[in-house]
């Protein structure tokens, strides 16, 4: 059982620490906190830029392999054995036009000619054989229509006598059968000459068959023989001399050194922007094919360029000859052949080779836009946000709409107007009203302007 004194002791303990507490509680809310600093936060110094329109050329790129513009295979026509072969006819070889590069034995299409001569000359001196033949009986017509009437008034003449008795019958009779006989031998003529035509028509197909037939055979000799139909470069020859060739077989291939192509892939959104930038682009380009572009605009605007995949510094000026029809939906790309002339020229193996077939190079394209645009360092964009310094030097972050990025530039299509001031910095933390120190930075400026207007040259 608790006695009262250890009650009493008990409650003043606990007073006395209940005015513990308040006391603590009462000196710390009057004791002063720190003081407040009378001086603001330093400003953040920043290069800046002014936001100025300037020009700016459109550039895209992509890869593809060299091929020759010309191609070219020999495939025989006709069979036989190879009897000449030129020494050259190695791959890799430049050969001149005209120079004779393979021969097959010409024995038998040399006689089938001559058969084909003899036929045809068979033919014709039977066309004049039947024109001879011809002239010769209208003459003879022409006599015998002459005696046939003489016989006729012979006839007439003794059957007037016979009517007087000064005759006799057997007299009539003779006459009229020697008259008789003399109309049969017209009449025979008169057919002759009716079946002629015919006849002259059937040799004069006869003729233009043994014509056909000397032409074939005049072209089958001719291919015998293969020459270089222009100054080339031999890809392959799978021929050998004394080989036996048949028809339709490829005895080589090459290619042409005047042109050289380079079929090159590119992404259908970078292609569609190249091309909005040709002054004559028409309405709803964007809605029409990007394959079929070529049709309606001048490719020949477009700054092009080859350089050797891996050696930016080896390359080759060239021009758009066309778009390849098709899209490959796989990896959304069209296919756009440029061509480089002459690509041998000036070619100074190792240092500037040739172009040549199988190359596998990155072609450039480029196009100025129609105006001035808004272009910015691409690191100065974060997340679709450009930080700008206003009119009192303090950071304002503003969202902005980016048309396209190329290289280390990013174009800006709205957001900004032209004069305000551009950081370059990546200030962090970032927050809007942090006083600047701003100071321009024309180096910058210079350079992005040079790199906007000169990045596809």
């Amino acid at each position: 059982m608790v006695t009262v004194p250890h009650r009493k002791n008990a409650l003043l303990v606990m007073l006395s620490l209940l005015a513990g507490v308040v006391f603590v509680v009462v000196m710390a809310s009057l004791r002063p906190g720190p003081a407040e600093s009378s001086s603001p936060s330093p400003a953040r110094s920043v290069r800046v830029i002014p936001i100025t329109p300037m020009p700016f050329r459109v550039e895209v790129s992509g890869y593809g392999n060299v091929r020759a513009a010309r191609r070219w295979q020999a495939v025989a026509r006709v069979g036989g054995r190879i009897t000449q072969r030129h020494p050259e006819l190695e791959s890799g070889n430049i050969i001149d036009e005209g120079t004779e590069l393979l021969r097959i034995d010409p024995t038998r299409y040399e006689l089938a000619v001559a058969s084909a001569e003899a036929d045809l000359a068979a033919t014709r001196s039977d066309r004049r054989e039947l024109e001879q033949k011809a002239a010769n009986t209208r003459m003879l017509l022409e006599l015998e229509k002459e005696r046939l009437a003489l016989a006729e008034k012979e006839l007439e003449r003794i059957r007037r006598l016979a009517e007087r008795d000064a005759v006799s019958r057997t007299r009539v009779d003779e006459q009229e059968r020697a008259t008789l006989q003399q109309r049969q031998a017209v009449q025979s003529l008169e057919n002759e000459l009716a079946l002629m035509p015919s006849q002259r028509e059937r040799l004069k197909a006869h003729t233009a068959r043994a014509q056909s037939a000397l032409e074939q055979a005049r072209q089958d000799l001719a291919d015998t023989r293969f020459t270089a139909p222009f100054d080339l470069r031999i890809h392959d020859a799978t021929v050998e001399k004394q080989e036996e060739v048949r028809t339709g077989q490829t005895l080589l291939r090459a290619g042409g050194i005047a042109r050289a192509e380079a079929v090159i892939q590119l992404p259908v959104a970078q292609l569609r922007r190249l091309l909005r930038q040709l002054p004559d682009t028409p309405a709803g380009t964007a809605d029409r094919s990007v394959a079929d572009l070529h049709q309606r605009l001048d490719l020949s605007r477009i700054t092009a360029t080859l350089s050797l995949a891996g050696a930016p510094d080896v390359n080759w000026d060239a021009s758009v000859t066309r778009i390849a029809s098709g899209l490959d939906p796989g990896t959304r790309t069209v296919q756009v052949v440029l061509s480089v002339e002459e690509p041998y020229r000036n070619a100074n193996p190792p240092e500037k080779p040739p172009l040549v077939r199988g190359m596998y190079v990155q072609g450039t394209l480029s196009l100025p836009t129609p105006n001035d645009v808004i272009a910015v360092p691409a690191a100065s964009v974060h997340q679709d946000t450009l930080y700008l310094a206003d009119d009192q030097d303090r950071l304002e972050r503003r969202r902005v709409s980016v048309g396209w990025t190329q290289d280390d530039l990013a174009v800006i299509q709205k957001g900004v107007t032209p004069g305000e001031r551009l950081v370059l910095d990546d200030l962090v933390p970032a927050i809007d009203g942090t006083r600047l120190n701003p100071s321009r930075d024309d180096k910058a400026l210079n350079t992005i302007r040079s790199q906007a207007r000169s990045s596809a040259r």
